[in-house]
């Protein structure tokens, strides 16, 4: 892999969805992926600004399907489900509870409208639960949509999984009815969900205008207040839209602050162009996960070092990256240290279950105990938890940039009503008419 011949991997055609053959060639600082489909032609597309993309990369030993559920025939990615050259286990299972929605976003991976197919039954989805104990074990839950609060019975879904033995517990929100309903959110609490993964785009209300439709800042803080009250951790998940909200990433990282240790953190997720999107994508339209580093350090004036944010151990080194802290005051005291140039080999297997660990560790809250009914050791502990403060991103494939290398490493799975499991961004890829691999017509179980 030199620099001349840059990087080959696989890619699909944006307007066919064929596989074909591509490369990554740096020019300058920036990466970018060239590919041919032999119908329609040539595309490139920036994948990489900043810092050397080959340094970044850490060598990994794979971690196969031990319990496939598709066969493998047409090769990746035709044949998820997960299939045997699959090379990550599950660390997070998120199951589509509805496709429903209370707002009609800008963007949105699901395309939800406020009434699409039917809600898949509590016997659906315990079979899905069932599903995913056998082929991943006891990996994380997150339950998703949609706005999966819009189903009643969402409590009985969450106590569902409880039952089952799953460790962590999730749900992916807009934050309305966790801000307009508290019995719901204390209900949700007392069955075992332990963290929300909180649409947060912004400190200013423009920014929801120009995303989400609506002004909505005030609703996310009420939200984020009765989480608060009932123990429940929050994490913000900003999309970032260059033109739209970048300019914001270090007020969003101050506001978490503020509200830890209920924000346990934020999770970054750069705009990705499929499911429900204005516009076919340009260059200037995207920005990559160096930029977002980059821009978390210029915007924290330095506080947050680019060496604190690292590879990630689990999924492949390109998808994200993560930093770990202690809030000392008003400010961040790094807690990791990138060492991405080691060239020990990590196993993947090891990465996944840190992962896992991790995130069922640091994105839930335990409300504040008086200190005087702890031990001096409890004391530490339970500073160490209620003051750790995370900071991560994943960029999520779209069509015209998807590296299939990165699919066959993905450990975001979501779970198909039939009970396979297809890696992220290929479920919810979308080709440049809005077609779908997986979404919307689904792959039947072997």
């Amino acid at each position: 892999m030199t620099s001349n011949q840059g990087i080959h991997t696989q890619s699909l055609c944006p307007i066919c969805l064929s596989k074909i053959e591509a490369n990554m060639y740096e020019e300058g600082e920036n990466t970018y992926m060239h590919k041919e489909c032999s119908e329609h032609g040539k595309f490139k597309t920036v994948v990489w600004r900043g810092e050397g993309i080959k340094e970044w990369i850490r060598t990994k030993e794979r971690a196969y399907i031990k319990n496939p559920i598709t066969e493998l025939k047409m090769g990746c990615p035709y044949d998820c489900g997960l299939c045997s050259s699959h090379r990550q286990h599950t660390c997070t299972a998120l199951i589509e509870v509805t496709s429903r929605c209370n707002l009609n976003c800008r963007f949105c991976f699901a395309d939800a409208i406020e009434s699409k197919n039917e809600d898949p039954s509590l016997e659906n989805i315990q079979l899905q639960f069932e599903r995913i104990l056998k082929v991943s074990g006891k990996c994380n839950i997150q339950l998703s949509g949609g706005e999966p609060t819009l189903r009643d019975d969402l409590v009985d879904i969450v106590a569902m999984a409880t039952t089952f033995g799953f460790p962590f517990i999730q749900v992916n929100t807009n934050g309305i009815r966790f801000a307009n309903d508290e019995v719901y959110v204390k209900a949700l609490k007392n069955a075992g969900l332990k963290s929300i993964f909180l649409q947060f785009d912004g400190t200013d209300d423009k920014i929801y205008k120009q995303l989400r439709g609506k002004a909505l800042l005030e609703l996310k803080k009420k939200a984020i207040e009765n989480c608060h009250k009932h123990g429940i951790g929050v994490v913000l998940v900003p999309t970032l839209v260059p033109k739209i909200n970048v300019y914001n990433i270090g007020d969003i990282i101050r506001f978490g602050m503020d509200y830890s240790p209920t924000v346990r953190g934020v999770h970054f997720q750069p705009v990705s162009y499929f499911g429900r999107i204005p516009n076919e994508p340009k260059d200037e339209d995207r920005i990559t996960l160096p930029e977002v580093m980059d821009y978390i350090n210029k915007q924290t004036n330095d506080m947050v070092s680019l060496t604190s944010m690292q590879p990630p151990g689990c999924e492949n080194s390109l998808c994200s990256f993560n930093g770990n802290y202690l809030i000392e005051g008003d400010i961040l005291k790094p807690i990791t240290k990138r060492s991405c140039c080691s060239s020990d080999v990590k196993k993947a297997e090891v990465g996944a279950n840190k992962a896992k660990a991790f995130v069922s560790r640091n994105w839930s809250y335990q409300k504040l105990i008086e200190q005087e009914k702890l031990s001096d050791w409890d004391k530490i502990l339970d500073a160490l938890q209620n003051n750790t403060f995370s900071l991560s991103a994943m960029a999520f494939q779209d069509a015209w940039n998807v590296n299939l290398e990165r699919i066959k490493d993905c450990c975001i799975h979501v779970s198909t009503p039939n009970g396979n499991l297809i890696p992220f961004c290929m479920y919810n890829l979308t080709n440049q008419e809005g077609r779908s691999l997986y979404r919307d017509s689904m792959v039947t179980s072997r």
